[in-house]
């Protein structure tokens, strides 16, 4: 009998792996949609720049087929075919490629597209990181639908564990009042909800429109002379320093008058991946730089 019930035991261990592909993998999307698969996807193809780093951080690169325009980190993407970007997508040629996943992005991409390949049943999963946890849950997500759990769950934690260090460095730091710049004609900036301005917080700092009602509101100098901000920063190619230069012709800014006009690393803080961790550090520095100068 104990020999009959170890060869049952090592039978049902054998079929282990049998079992456990056989079951449904669900995730709820940033649509609060569940989507769940049959099996580990195989074959994706990535919507956004912020998905298919995304999905790279997931361990599920190799599995990416085809991906949207700029999606260029890590390296490997670019050399992916691609299929559209924010203003439009080639439904057809995402169809011919057979994917078994498709992951979209709520800000970027077209919902009555995409629900096109919904209705023909090709699963669609829309991300829309918000938060560093949104990030974390994301990564996770996009594991667990390649059958990877493990390793996005790692690399989730992670994330979250050096966030929670850089908010236990910064939570006693001085506030500075920040001015965070996106775009130059028209004068744009993030409210408090965008995950930029999130970062801003977490390294001491207080988002001077943060307020606004709009998640990318258009705004004036004459409000950016109102609000006079301790710290103007901005991200990009050094090109986007003159965007900065432009300021120092209002030498009554605090800002320009302590020299606190900073240009920070790209896509570091413009996409929200793990790289956001990296972006936010960076971050942190220039707000202690801007503490000491005023």
């Amino acid at each position: 009998m104990i020999h009959r019930g170890l060869a049952l035991l090592l039978a049902l261990l054998s079929l282990w792996p049998i079992l456990v592909s056989a079951q449904p993998l669900c995730a709820r999307d940033a649509l609060e949609r569940e989507v769940c698969l049959d099996g580990a996807a195989r074959r994706i193809v990535s919507l956004s720049p912020g998905a298919t780093e995304l999905l790279f951080s997931a361990s599920a690169g190799n599995r990416v087929v085809a991906v949207s325009a700029w999606s260029d980190f890590p390296p490997e993407a670019m050399e992916l075919p691609q299929v559209g970007d924010a203003n439009r997508l080639d439904l057809e040629a995402i169809v011919s490629l057979a994917p078994d996943l498709v992951v979209a992005w709520v800000d970027g991409n077209s919902r009555s597209q995409l629900e096109r390949l919904s209705d023909l049943g090709i699963p669609v999963f829309w991300l829309a990181p918000r938060t560093f946890g949104d990030i974390a849950r994301a990564v996770e997500d996009l594991a667990l639908l390649t059958g990877q759990p493990a390793v996005g769950k790692a690399r989730a934690e992670s994330f979250r564990e050096g966030v929670a260090r850089l908010e236990a460095r910064y939570a006693g730091a001085p506030p500075v009042r920040v001015f965070y710049q996106i775009w130059d004609r028209p004068l744009m900036t993030v409210n408090r909800e965008e995950l930029i301005s999130k970062a801003i917080a977490l390294c001491g700092g207080i988002n001077v429109f943060g307020e606004l009602p709009r998640l990318v509101p258009r705004i004036s100098t004459e409000a950016v002379l109102a609000a006079n901000p301790e710290a103007i920063i901005t991200a990009g190619q050094s090109g986007n320093s003159q965007w900065l230069e432009g300021w120092k012709q209002f030498p009554e800014l605090t800002a320009v008058a302590a020299g606190n006009l900073f240009l920070e690393p790209p896509d570091l803080l413009a996409r929200p991946t793990l790289r956001m961790l990296d972006g936010t550090r960076h971050l942190c520095q220039t707000l202690e730089q801007a503490r000491a100068n005023l």
